[in-house]
């Protein structure tokens, strides 16, 4: 059997954001209250390739804050490069602010030799997979990537902390939701999930005055 061709729908402009948040709020009403006193949702998509698979795996597991600093290290070093990070020490990436796993991650991603224009073609589960075969690309960071990089949007990121905040609160749950049962939550929004990220992450950005991704 040859390689799957994606036939999914990808999000070029604000117009798709749109068309999938009407979509959401008509079908969810708990959406529509969550957008009532929110701003434009933004397109949020970002250049594919090397350097932005780097900048997530910076941001695993720490503030929005924190990551922007450590890329501006990394970027000033010259250190967003595959070829750089490949011949570069492991210490060398640790003195600019990553920690000892972060810099074997980033090795590990520069020798990995993903083919890039390749995963635009991909349908989003053989996107996460290639990814995840990477040591130090876990779950969340693909579909980060599957969501903004590659504009898919029928992707969700259920292990997301500012999605779970948002999801309760949006749809007045009295816990959090684990990954799990948020992953089943998301199930109900195809074939918009991330646009229904876009709504939460906005959601939860107006609720707590910080931003809840990068």
């Amino acid at each position: 059997m040859g390689r799957r061709v994606m036939k999914e729908r990808v999000i070029r402009t604000d117009a798709c954001v749109q068309e999938g948040a009407t979509w959401l709020c008509s079908r969810h009403p708990a959406f529509a209250r969550a957008m009532q006193d929110l701003p434009a949702l933004p397109l949020r998509l970002k250049p594919d390739g090397f350097p932005q698979l780097l900048s997530a795996i910076v941001g695993q597991q720490v503030s929005v804050a924190s990551a922007n600093a450590i890329w501006a290290r990394l970027s000033d070093a010259g250190m967003t490069d595959a070829e750089r990070v490949r011949v570069t020490s492991q210490e060398a990436l640790r003195e600019l602010g990553l920690s000892r796993q972060k810099a074997r991650y980033a090795v590990a991603l520069a020798e990995a030799q993903i083919d890039y224009v390749g995963l635009h073609v991909m349908p989003a589960d053989d996107v996460i997979k290639t990814l995840t075969a990477v040591s130090g690309i876990g779950t969340w960071t693909a579909e980060i990537y599957a969501m903004f990089s590659l504009g898919r949007a029928d992707v969700f990121a259920p292990g997301d902390l500012a999605l779970q905040e948002a999801a309760k609160q949006i749809f007045a749950l009295s816990e959090r939701p684990k990954e799990k049962d948020l992953r089943s939550m998301s199930e109900d929004w195809r074939p918009w999930r991330s646009v229904a990220a876009r709504i939460m992450w906005a959601y939860y950005s107006h609720q707590k005055q910080r931003e809840g991704i990068r």
